[in-house]
């Protein structure tokens, strides 16, 4: 399936509800056309084509669909249970943080109930890692000071700017958190200014679950705007269902790009394929950039209506574009940096990428730079080195870092027959915190058997170490009750746990780097 044909549009879809165990059996050890067309749905009409493919390539689409499977059974148990979860936690930490404490109150008459949606009531992402105060440095306040940045060059990002890189991690963390909770942050706690929250329409999904928010460092004559999206939510079966799609849509020009990504960003339907095309190869009006009157009627938050009634849901790319081009039009120093974590970190790549693809010159040109976060591949090899050409040069605009062991970034599978590839500068963290400038990740599909002992040794560390992170680090860095028990769950299954934004957030406040080898943004 590999490969260009002309300028036709071509996309596999992978559909795990439309057979059982034994056609997943037949279609493993036999290959048997009948079975694969039950799971694989694909724009080439030779039904022979997909039964061609390599034992290891159909081992990748078994691994899929299997995962899927397991996770979509377990859909509503998670739910339900992350939505008790998430109201205990929040019932406790408001009613003195300790089960004693809550006891007390509720004999007291005077216990707290948690409102869902307030200021108050924070994730389980948010309980995990409670730290929302930047870092102490300030560097990312000098954005507007030009002489500053020329004397940065050839400087480690890490150690230049750790504080607009900690922004970034921060502001991908806070994305979890509701609307009321990020204006809050945002506002009083650092000082910025909060411009807007978007829940947006996910086609994948069938709701309204891209979140996504952005804001700026002052309220006039800004030098940074910052979007964030929103990463894989714990107990959200349809965001891990998401992460481990591999359907995938091919453009041109652009190459093979995740299916399930582009739905969450509002780019496309798998209901209806060409709807993708002619998203993807809408153009900008150029001459809108700096006349309102003119982007009021041009430009809309909805894609075109005839993609049918979900499709004219606000989209989260073209909500994000629309307001992106309003403030840069009002900050006419500012540039902007788009972050997120997991899921989120996709989307914020993919953001730019669409931009480019649609041509959008202008917005481009300011665009400061894009830091993720464990984030999952989204496309091949054909789609890094489209974007490379326009996020390395003249310095490199994107940065992938990846701690130790996450196995959300060795997602999707990566091998010499399948076709997702990363692209970009990966800064690649180890359990020490020891930052390295690397191609890939070790483990690139992380069931490595040469890495198992190693990871589940890693796993070990990792909870002796969270019990003296406040000892080792300072009280900042004290692991609670909850950061504890996912580790606990890392001796398990070690990739999950190495997946906690709490290691990123350690990570960039805490990295050493072994080479000094990168250029700042």
């Amino acid at each position: 399936m590999a490969g260009g044909n002309g300028n036709r549009m071509r996309y596999l879809i992978v559909k795990p509800e439309n057979g059982g165990i034994v056609d997943l059996f037949r279609f493993l050890v036999w290959n048997n056309r009948v079975c694969a067309s039950k799971f694989v749905e694909s724009s080439d009409d030779d039904v022979d084509d997909l039964t061609s493919w390599p034992k290891d390539h159909r081992w990748v689409i078994i691994v899929s669909i299997v995962m899927r499977k397991l996770i979509a059974v377990f859909g509503k148990p998670m739910e339900w249970a992350g939505y008790l979860f998430e109201f205990f936690l929040n019932l406790l930490s408001l009613n003195g943080d300790n089960l004693f404490a809550l006891i007390y109150n509720f004999f007291r008459g005077k216990m707290v109930m948690p409102q869902r949606g307030s200021d108050t009531f924070i994730s389980a992402i948010g309980h995990l890692d409670g730290r929302i105060d930047l870092d102490k440095n300030d560097l990312f306040k000098q954005l507007g000071d030009k002489p500053a940045s020329e004397e940065k060059i050839g400087i480690s990002m890490h150690l230049a700017n750790r504080s607009l890189v900690d922004l970034s991690m921060m502001a991908a963390k806070l994305a979890y958190e509701n609307a009321n909770v990020v204006r809050n942050v945002v506002n009083q706690h650092w000082k910025m200014h909060f411009i807007d929250f978007y829940n947006c329409w996910n086609e994948f999904q069938k709701e309204r679950s891209t979140q996504v928010f952005i804001l700026c460092d002052k309220p006039k004559d800004a030098d940074l705007i910052l979007i964030s999206f929103r990463g894989t939510e714990p107990f959200d079966a349809d965001d891990w269902i998401t992460d481990f799609d591999y359907s995938w849509y091919e453009f041109p020009k652009l190459g093979k790009v995740h299916m399930g990504f582009l739905e969450a960003l509002g780019l496309g339907s798998r209901g209806n394929t060409a709807t993708f095309s002619e998203l993807l190869q809408m153009k900008s009006t150029k001459s809108t950039f700096f006349d309102p009157e003119q982007e009021q009627s041009s430009l809309s938050v909805d894609p075109p209506k005839q993609l049918g009634p979900e499709m004219t849901e606000m989209t989260a790319y073209f909500a994000v574009k629309s307001k992106l081009r309003q403030l840069l039009r009002k900050h006419k120093a500012a540039k902007f940096l788009v972050t997120g974590h997991s899921l989120g970190g996709a989307l914020a790549i993919l953001f730019p990428t669409v931009l480019v693809l649609h041509e959008e010159e202008e917005i481009m040109q300011r665009l400061l730079g894009v830091h993720t976060f464990g984030q999952p591949r989204i496309g091949d090899r054909q789609l890094g080195i489209f974007m490379e050409a326009h996020l390395e040069y003249p310095e490199p605009k994107y940065f992938r870092v990846v701690y130790c062991n996450d196995l959300v970034p060795r997602l999707p599978y990566d091998n010499k027959t399948w076709l997702y590839k990363h692209f970009g500068v990966c800064l690649y963290f180890n359990s020490l915190y020891v930052e390295q400038k690397v191609n890939e990740e070790p483990n690139k599909n992380y069931f490595g058997l040469r890495y198992l002992i190693p990871a589940y040794l890693n796993a070990g560390w990792e909870l002796i170490r969270s019990f003296i992170m406040d000892s080792m680090y300072g009280p900042e860095y004290r692991e609670g009750w909850l950061s504890i028990l996912l580790r606990v769950v890392g001796l398990i299954l070690p990739g999950i746990s190495a997946h906690s934004p709490t290691n990123y957030v350690n990570s960039i406040r805490l990295g050493k780097m072994k080479v000094t080898e990168m250029s700042p943004l």
